[in-house]
């Protein structure tokens, strides 16, 4: 390998003014559209599930823009058009970020956007909430700078899109450093390309800092500094990282938006390479959802998560089990126990400082601090238990703001059957379903037996459906295999108790050392090819002090779906 240039670079101050001002756009040559048209993947990796469309967005503030912004384009666009997957929309106009506007995307990628793109903070929302609600976002290089005042050495101006990107900062060595890529992930799915294998390739790549953390982000790619000639260490402390954890390429989810960002983009040349665009082409689709893949963060990553990935299940702190504490202690608790989602529970407390419940009535400001809490944590919020949606147009919104707000995939709820009609529009609008849960026949006099889900969810949309908690199913006589037979595809989510005894007072026992037969209702979920929403851990007894055997249903279930997963 050629000796490398230990040219360092922090950000900014090496920038002049004249860059200040972003250039026009240029046109590519014939060349250069011939070169990006050579390196074209022949065909996609999946099929698109529907007609998609990506945003591209490369305004600079600040700055003069990278030169291969252009060549990026070309290359997204005929990418799009050749494989038939997808088709573009270029703006560097911070008004295609108006909500209505951004209903007609699928994803946005914000190609080198260095600087404060715009302070609008409507405009803002609009971009959070697109990804919270299942929008996808690629970011290119520059993007781990973008919505930071740029000449004023990067400094931060909007902290949740650091948290959402994944990672802050733009310092690297030359522009033509040499490295060698190491796969930190090479089973997934956006690895693909790679075969496998590490590689070499030139390009400028950023180190970047916070908020970085392989707990909160899964790591496809970095720098092998086994393999890679880098400079002594103390010689450049602005690029270096003391864990020498150099990631050039991750994926997160952000609530129910999946994120990618990759720092190969500096050059031209880039666009030019058929594996690096093969796996942007990939990673373009994968955030649309056309792609399966985990997101799970590289430090969260157990064999026993991997068994619950395969059979396409997640498991879930379902907060109702730790009703005496705040959320945010809720959210704590989920972290020491290992799991990697927690459901919400609308009449919990939030905090000591946020003393509110967690419903629809919480201000913009005090969700951030929720979601930003989760992020901390590593942890998202699937579900949440939402003790009344409101059966009138205006109340039930601001119920369905709240879960998109939060990034929920299904509210769980016993609303009155005369309020379906309201809720199944909601749930149609905002792609949230509804788990009908259901209490015992005092309580839930209609939805505490599964063929009356059943029948309520009659010729109704898909995201109406159940969420059984199989304790009072067993203290009302129904037996839970049975019941998730009758419900099938209208189960989507549950909470799975054990019992001491099958008996009307039979109350919580761990997983596994009841009468409740749980290991063969996991199996018959997996038979029946059941992919609930969560699988929720909601242990109903000694609630001041469960830990224990909250702990030992983790690892019943670890165990078992480790065995089932072979």
């Amino acid at each position: 390998m050629k000796p490398i240039a230990y040219a360092a670079f922090i950000v900014v101050l090496l920038f002049s003014s004249a860059l200040a001002e972003q250039r026009p756009r240029r046109e590519l040559s014939d060349e250069e559209k011939a070169q990006v048209d050579a390196a074209l993947p022949a065909e996609a990796p999946a099929k698109a599930a529907q007609p998609r469309k990506l945003l591209i967005y490369d305004g600079n503030v600040g700055y003069g823009g990278h030169g291969s912004i252009e060549t990026a384009e070309y290359a997204f666009t005929r990418m799009g058009e050749k494989t038939g997957t997808f088709t573009t929309v270029i703006s560097r106009d911070p008004a295609v970020f108006e909500k209505e506007n951004l209903k007609q995307f699928d994803a946005v990628c914000l190609n080198n956007t260095v600087g404060n793109l715009f302070t609008d903070p409507v405009l803002r929302q609009n971009l959070l909430e697109f990804v919270l609600a299942g929008g996808g976002l690629l970011g290119i290089h520059g993007t781990t700078v973008a919505f930071t005042d740029f000449q004023q050495g990067a400094k931060e101006t909007w902290p949740e899109f650091g948290q959402m990107i994944g990672g802050r900062g733009a310092s690297h060595l030359a522009q033509d450093e040499r490295i060698v890529v190491k796969l930190d992930s090479p089973d997934h799915p956006l690895n693909r390309p790679f075969g496998g294998q590490g590689f070499e390739h030139t390009s400028e790549f950023f180190r970047v800092r916070g908020p970085y953390s392989r707990d909160r982000v899964r790591v496809l790619f970095s720098i092998d500094t086994a393999k890679t000639e880098l400079p002594p260490k103390g010689t450049h402390p602005g690029v270096e990282r003391e864990d020498g954890d150099y990631a050039l390429a991750w994926t997160r989810n952000y609530g129910r938006g999946r994120v990618v960002y990759c720092t190969i983009g500096h050059s031209p040349t880039d666009f030019m390479t058929p594996k690096i665009l093969e796996f942007y082409l990939g990673a373009i689709q994968f955030i649309m959802g056309d792609i399966d893949g985990s997101t799970t963060p590289s430090n969260r990553m157990t064999p026993a998560v991997a068994a619950h990935e395969k059979l396409g299940w997640k498991l879930e702190v379902t907060a109702w089990g730790l009703n005496k504490f705040t959320l945010f202690e809720t959210i704590d608790k989920t972290r020491e126990l290992g799991l990697n989602y927690v459901g919400g529970l609308s009449f919990q407390k939030v905090s000591a400082e946020i003393p509110k419940n967690f419903d629809a009535n919480l201000t913009d400001e005090e969700l951030q601090q929720i979601r930003l809490k989760m992020d901390a944590a590593g942890v998202r919020m699937p579900t949440c238990f939402y003790a009344q949606i409101p059966g009138d147009e205006e109340g039930c919104r601001k119920v369905f703001e709240f879960g998109r707000k939060m990034g929920v995939e299904t509210f769980v709820s016993e609303p009155p059957a005369e309020s379906l009609d309201v809720i199944e529009r909601f749930c149609d609008e905002y792609e949230i379903n509804l788990g009908i849960h259901n209490h015992g026949p005092e309580q839930s006099p209609v939805y505490w037996k599964p063929e009356n889900v059943l029948e309520v969810c009659k010729n109704r949309s898909k995201r109406i459906g159940a969420c059984p908690d199989t304790g009072y199913w067993i203290r009302a006589g129904v037996d839970p295999i049975k019941g998730i037979r009758t419900l099938g595809d209208r189960l989507i989510t549950i909470q799975p108790h054990d019992l001491d005894v099958l008996s009307p007072e039979g109350h919580d026992v761990p997983w596994g050392t009841g009468k409740a037969e749980f290991r063969k209702m996991l199996e018959e979920l997996h038979r029946l090819g059941i992919k609930p929403t969560t699988i929720g851990l909601e242990y109903s007894y000694d609630f001041l002090d469960n830990m224990p055997e909250m702990a030992e249903c983790i690892e019943f279930f670890n165990r078992v779906t480790l065995e089932m997963a072979k």
